[in-house]
């Protein structure tokens, strides 16, 4: 399994959301290493495919997939399961996207 967290350092929430990544992965008891990208120019953005910070991929898919990517530095907003926007996803958004790539699925 491939952990990226991917972030802009002008968006606020990226050192809680990387915290909360870590955390879970521990509660599943993932020891993987989190591999961590800042993502610095618009260039590096498009290159990968970046929609917003923070954004946390495992195994290569994003764990809430944009319907309409659009890339470039900028903060990220997630729906989380009662419909509230957050600019951290959910404890259990990344929880589902772990345990499905441990079990071999897609997210």
């Amino acid at each position: 399994m491939r952990v990226r967290f991917l972030y802009y350092e002008e968006c606020p929430s990226y050192e809680q959301a990387l915290e909360r990544l870590r955390g879970v992965m521990a509660e599943e008891g993932i020891s993987r290493e989190v591999e961590v990208i800042e993502v610095e120019t618009e260039e590096r953005a498009r290159q990968l495919r970046f929609v917003g910070s923070p954004t946390i991929r495992v195994d290569g898919q994003d764990i809430d997939p944009p319907g309409d990517p659009r890339y470039g530095l900028t903060c990220r907003a997630y729906r989380l399961e009662d419909d509230r926007i957050s600019p951290l996803p959910s404890r259990e958004m990344i929880r589902h996207a772990l345990r499905s790539a441990a079990e071999g699925r897609p997210g």
